[in-house]
């Protein structure tokens, strides 16, 4: 045999050997990975060694000793307007598509066992409980939690981004497909519906200086469609339809909204299908989303929902403005009520509001379809 086919031989089988060593799918997808509390959670949700994507970054065992503005917790929570967290970057000035599966938790409330929002980095959110999930929709100076400025970011989710899909095909309704989850080893609990469980079905949305996090009952028959995680280039307004408004600290119950993807034309019901990324950006869509009536709305001041923050910075960026303060009223059952509102079918943030204010999360949206901006899943 020459010397070049031999050498060529080697080559070849030590690529093979490397192929066979290291694999793209884990053993257990995330979305498998199901604990009954908080305190069931091993240090790692993610032990799997030798994928191409790495190792978990940080931990799921969370308490007072990795409390911290360094704090590597990614155990994340969604209970209410006044306690939630937010997946964001370890390290500021962050792309949020080269960090989403590093995303670490930072919470609105101590106790977590993670990094603190800072003061004032809450411009407006709006906390909606409906039959089947629970989410929040705001706006964030996101420099103040290390994504960098401009930067129209991406979604996190339990699905995660390992290979393609086994099944691409929305109306299979793909969620069988084996992935770890952006984070990786990332899970969430919710006390929305009692006491505390792991929502096993979520998606969050960071970027565009604004955020929408949902969270899906765990025991509710649609979770997996509430909480779809295929969308990942149209971002809220089309994910989480709200009308969540910047300035506005507010608490609602709420109807659920349509499947995301799902819409009726013409008395039709249809299915958006996302074009492939390789297709060139997204210019137009077929619909306008159909933002839920909300009723029971109450609003807070920002400095009352989360006192606890008054204080906390982050070292890597210079102290944040304050947040508008919205309502005077405290968090209490006794908070200002509004009117019941009725959805509309305008893009997030446009329903029964108005100005430029208002419109902050339906750009969001509207940018990421304009420029294609990659949410990846």
């Amino acid at each position: 045999m020459a010397p070049s086919t031999k050498l060529g031989s080697i080559l070849l089988l030590s690529a093979s050997l490397v192929a066979a060593q290291q694999s793209t799918f884990p053993a257990t997808p995330l979305i498998e990975k199901k604990f009954p509390s908080p305190t069931a959670l091993p240090y790692k949700v993610d032990t799997d060694t030798n994928l191409i994507r790495g190792s978990q970054k940080g931990y799921n065992i969370c308490n007072s000793t990795t409390e911290n503005q360094e704090s590597l917790c990614q155990t994340s929570y969604v209970n209410s307007i006044d306690d939630f967290c937010l997946w964001a970057p370890t390290e500021p000035n962050s792309i949020v598509g080269n960090t989403e599966g590093e995303m670490v938790a930072w919470c609105t409330k101590p106790g977590h066992g993670t990094r603190l929002i800072p003061a004032g980095a809450l411009k407006g959110v709006q906390y909606m409980k409906t039959p089947d999930y629970a989410q929040l929709v705001g706006f964030v100076d996101q420099k103040f939690i290390n994504i960098q400025s401009g930067d129209y970011g991406g979604e996190m989710d339990p699905g995660g981004a390992d290979l393609v899909r086994v099944l691409a095909m929305r109306k299979l309704h793909v969620h069988d497909y084996v992935q770890r989850g952006n984070p990786l080893g990332g899970v969430v609990f919710s006390t929305a519906w009692g006491d505390v469980k792991q929502a096993v079905h979520w998606h969050n949305f960071m970027g565009g200086e604004a955020f929408c996090i949902k969270v899906c009952d765990p025991a509710g028959a649609n979770a997996a469609h509430f909480c779809e995680h295929i969308f990942d280039r149209i971002g809220c307004a089309y994910n989480a339809p709200n009308n969540a408004k910047n300035g506005t600290f507010e608490s609602c119950d709420g109807d659920n909204q349509d499947f995301p993807g799902i819409y009726t034309a013409n008395g039709q019901v249809m299915t958006y299908t996302q074009p492939d990324e390789k297709l060139g950006p997204i210019t137009t869509m077929p619909y306008q989303p159909k933002v839920p009536a909300s009723s029971n709305c109450k609003q807070f001041s920002s400095t009352s929902l989360y006192a606890a923050l008054a204080t906390v910075s982050n070292p890597g960026v210079p102290a944040a403005t304050a947040a508008p303060s919205g309502s005077t009223k405290a968090p209490s059952g006794s908070g200002t009520s509004t009117a019941s509102r009725t959805g509309s079918a305008a893009a997030a943030g446009t329903g029964t509001s108005s100005g430029a204010s208002s419109l902050a999360i339906s750009g969001v949206a509207i940018i990421t379809v304009m420029f294609s901006v990659v949410f990846l899943s």
